[in-house]
């Protein structure tokens, strides 16, 4: 597995790539790597012939200056999560090199980019858009792999990919979860024993509108409320959002024929977490519970 630790070192790697016309897929991250990212870099081992991981702790995507310095940085075990999952190259990207003295070009997205996350978080995707069109244009990878867990950061993706004519295929995966429903996250490291307990509520609800939906529910106010009614349980629980979205824009549901995702964000112990779920899809695994 090759460390590759600057720009210069990617470009000569991904040429070398390029000569042997294999297949790449990358897996872009922000490190702390766990099972979740493990799943996307074993994915993209199985279906390609090269996996180029990075990871880079991007101070634009961060609105609060402590959230940015509490980020965990776990090197050497992310190395080790790489080289178990097959992953060939791993760019460790510098902030000096990203983004160099005089940079000035930034990426503004939209619509999906607007609610939600983009009401709570001013100028989050905005960096999310920025550093990945340049993480894209550097790996120039047939294949990049996003979990759903961070569903609306996915449509901001997809949308830069089409809107910027990108030759790269973006592949969702599925939110890994731990055997009680908790999705897993780099940010549940700073649960304490209690708020891990109460973030279940989170997972909780979202199991709910789903099998409100399942049993014929198609009125949003009924399904906000639901997962509303699961979330006021738990005290500690502070809810940003808990709405039901249309997958695509990310704009209150209207109805079928659009598809619906539920969406949760909600502070607990301190601690800002999101989950999401699709509930035109029957309710599996811990979001049956």
């Amino acid at each position: 597995m090759q460390r590759l630790n600057d720009v210069h070192e990617l470009r000569r790697w991904r040429e070398q790539v390029r000569r042997e016309e294999c297949l790449v897929g990358f897996v872009p991250t922000m490190g702390a790597l766990h099972a979740g990212h493990a799943s996307l870099l074993e994915r993209s081992s199985r279906e390609c012939e090269r996996t180029l991981l990075s990871i880079f702790v991007n101070p634009l995507q961060f609105n609060d200056p402590q959230d940015f310095a509490r980020y965990p940085q776990t090197l050497e075990a992310d190395l080790e999560i790489a080289a178990r999952t097959g992953v060939d190259a791993v760019f460790l990207g510098r902030r000096d090199d990203l983004y160099p003295a005089g940079f000035q070009s930034f990426v503004e997205p939209r619509g999906c980019a607007l609610p939600l996350e983009g009401e709570h978080r001013q100028g989050h995707f905005a960096g999310v858009a920025t550093i990945v069109l340049k993480l894209l244009s550097l790996a120039q990878a047939d294949r990049a792999y996003f979990g759903e867990k961070d569903w609306q950061q996915l449509q901001v993706v997809r949308a830069l990919v089409l809107d910027f004519h990108l030759e790269c295929e973006i592949v969702p995966c599925a939110t890994l979860r731990e055997s009680d429903g908790l999705a897993l996250s780099s940010r549940n490291t700073r649960l304490d024993p209690a708020a891990r307990r109460n973030a279940l509520a989170i997972s909780r609800a979202l199991g709910a509108a789903a099998r409100a939906y399942a049993g014929g529910a198609r009125d949003r106010a009924r399904l906000e409320a639901e997962m509303q009614r699961v979330l006021s349980q738990t005290r500690s629980v502070e809810v940003e959002y808990a709405v039901v979205a249309d997958a695509q824009t990310l704009e209150p549901w209207a109805g079928p024929p659009r598809a619906p995702r539920a969406l949760i964000a909600a502070r607990v112990g301190g601690v800002r977490l999101i989950d999401n779920a699709a509930l035109d899809e029957p309710p599996v695994g811990p979001l049956e519970l």
